[in-house]
């Protein structure tokens, strides 16, 4: 009989151990969730002129750029502490697929490619938070 109790208590040990690191774990996308919130500018690679202002209330809207607003179904490729990388598909709108780069909370480089409106974009830029949110 005690045999047995001490073969049940080292399983229940072993089976918390292996469970404890799963507990530790960030969610997926943790990294664009720690971005800072507010206005930030995003500065096109190779392309003058002003740089595109977004208000980024919630990191993730990084993913889809070229489709804001759809509801798209999307696959995590790589999901890092400094840089993730996620795949999307907007039925019948399109699809991409988004790399950010994390430098500190505040900057990041981002690249993307992809269809919309039936033809090929490839993005690349620097965002930079510029602020707090106008309007």
């Amino acid at each position: 009989m005690r045999v047995k109790q001490t073969l049940a208590a080292l399983a229940i040990g072993a089976s918390c151990m292996l469970a404890a690191p799963a507990l530790g774990q960030k969610p997926p996308l943790a990294m664009l969730d720690e971005l800072e919130h507010g206005d930030w500018e995003l500065r096109e690679r190779g392309v003058p002129g002003p740089a595109r202002s977004i208000c980024l209330d919630n990191g993730r809207k990084l993913i889809q750029l070229r489709h804001p607003g759809l509801a798209c179904s999307s696959v995590i490729v790589d999901d890092k502490a400094n840089d993730v990388t996620v795949q999307y598909t907007c039925k019948g709108q399109g699809y991409g697929r988004t790399h950010v780069r994390r430098e500190t909370n505040a900057l990041i480089q981002i690249e993307s490619q992809g269809i919309v409106d039936g033809l090929p974009f490839s993005y690349v830029a620097e965002g930079r938070r510029a602020g707090a949110c106008r309007g």
